[in-house]
């Protein structure tokens, strides 16, 4: 394509759209390379379409559907003249300007690029767990320990978010085990001190969760010792992943800074990268909060700065 944009945007979670949002409104006539659905890495509309009911997003009293959100988003875009591609990114150029974005054989250039590619928790690789995410399994506490007031729920890890996430879930349910392949956490003492402290939190040591049970709601999990190899089951209502997650950087590896963890490098309380015209926004470069609302103001951030460095290179 010969047509040179003001922006691209590679990515449409929140962030990505709420950034297709003030672009479009800024005149900036943004395309959005949204995924394909086919790839649960890169898919439209990000981790929320993998998510049931969204009660924490500001706006909606009585909670939204993820998908559900995510259209609004979408169409809200494209109400301002936001033009959308659904396909997968397979290749950029950074090193000259205009900046350069393929989608297998299809080759768009822009002035300015936003990434907003997202992160993808790391699951277990168990039969019946993406049936199941958002009915009883869950990869955050934060967004979904509501549902599970008075109710008997376990968390898998032994990380400081897996710690942190289990203590936050003691204030709904009525017990709470964690779940960990070895005999002592990789967490900090002072977490590790707080689970210890903590009478509704029962660790589990040297167990790995080895089936998810349920039809269409989770109903337990087997559990089996990392020693003895013996099986049990666990009866619980709700099963929180904690492992880990995974930025999806990998095709900015060798075009932008990455951390040691891999999510993208941002300046403080910006969304410039060190490439100038190519900013990041959403949970590609946030590694602590992930959520979609801020994962959204980032995304108004990214449009913003893109809009002010074109008028800097205009005047």
């Amino acid at each position: 394509m010969n047509d040179i944009r003001d922006v691209i945007i590679i990515g449409s979670g929140p962030a990505g759209l709420t950034a297709a949002i003030y672009a479009a409104r800024a005149n900036m006539a943004p395309l959005v390379v949204e995924g394909e659905p086919s790839s649960t890495s890169d898919q439209p509309g990000g981790q929320l379409m993998l998510t049931t009911d969204v009660e924490n997003f500001p706006g909606f009293p009585e909670g939204i559907m993820g998908p559900e959100l995510m259209t609004n988003f979408r169409s809200q875009a494209t109400r301002f003249g936001a033009e959308f591609i659904t396909k997968k990114v397979t290749r950029v150029d950074f090193t000259q300007r205009p900046f350069q974005v393929w989608t297998g054989e299809d080759r768009y250039v822009a002035r300015t690029v936003i990434v907003s590619t997202g992160a993808q928790s790391l699951m277990l690789g168990l039969p019946n767990e993406e049936q199941l995410l958002g009915h009883g399994l869950s990869t955050c506490a934060t967004c979904d320990g509501f549902f599970f007031r008075d109710q008997d729920i376990a968390v898998v890890g032994g990380g400081d978010s897996a710690v942190e996430e289990a203590t936050f879930l003691t204030r709904f349910a009525s017990k709470v085990y964690l779940i960990h392949r070895r005999d002592q956490l990789r967490a900090s003492k002072i977490m590790r001190d707080r689970a210890f402290a903590n009478p509704k939190l029962e660790i589990l040591w040297n167990c790995q969760v080895v089936e998810i049970q349920g039809e269409g709601k989770l109903s337990g999990v087997i559990l089996e010792d990392s020693i003895t190899h013996e099986q049990k089951p666990l009866a619980v209502q709700g099963l929180f992943i904690a492992i880990g997650h995974r930025p999806n950087t990998d095709l900015f590896r060798d075009h932008l800074t990455l951390k040691d963890n891999g999510y993208l490098v941002t300046e403080p309380d910006s969304s410039k990268t060190e490439i100038a015209g190519v900013f990041a926004c959403g949970d590609v470069q946030d590694d602590y909060y992930r959520q979609a609302v801020t994962a959204a103001g980032s995304g108004c951030m990214a449009a913003i700065d893109a809009e002010r460095w074109l008028e800097e290179q205009s005047d």
